[in-house]
């Protein structure tokens, strides 16, 4: 009769998860001008949505606190929600501001991004 050893299960050390997104140092700028003028109190909430004709739109809307479906994304900062049915999509994120000569605005450096249309307003994964 062979005596059984019990072997401790072994764990592989988890690996870090990268952050959901990250704020540009310009976004953020940007957002703590906004903050603290005309959405003083308020927090951007980041979302996607189906839209245009590769599918996916970024939705940027203003929210008075976090909701039960919001993640909250603290970086360079400033806070931001994130809609929690969004966050797939928007893995390791990057939200910066750009200043063009014709316009400004948000923009988001998404390494999910497989493509995007030819008006640049939507994109898929």
């Amino acid at each position: 009769m062979s005596a059984t050893t019990d072997t401790p299960a072994t764990t592989r050390p988890k690996r870090a998860l990268p952050p959901l997104m990250r704020v540009s140092d310009a976004a953020a700028e940007r957002l703590r001008a906004l903050y603290a003028k005309g959405e003083h109190g308020r927090l951007l909430r980041v979302g996607v949505k189906a839209k245009g004709c590769s599918g996916l739109s970024y939705d940027l809307s203003w929210a008075d606190a976090a909701g039960p479906g919001d993640e909250t994304v603290t970086d360079n900062g400033v806070t931001i929600l994130v809609d929690r049915k969004a966050s797939l999509f928007l893995i390791g994120t990057v939200m910066d501001y750009e200043v063009k000569p014709m316009s400004a605005g948000f923009v988001f450096r998404n390494p999910n991004e497989k493509g995007r249309c030819g008006c640049g307003e939507s994109f898929h994964v």
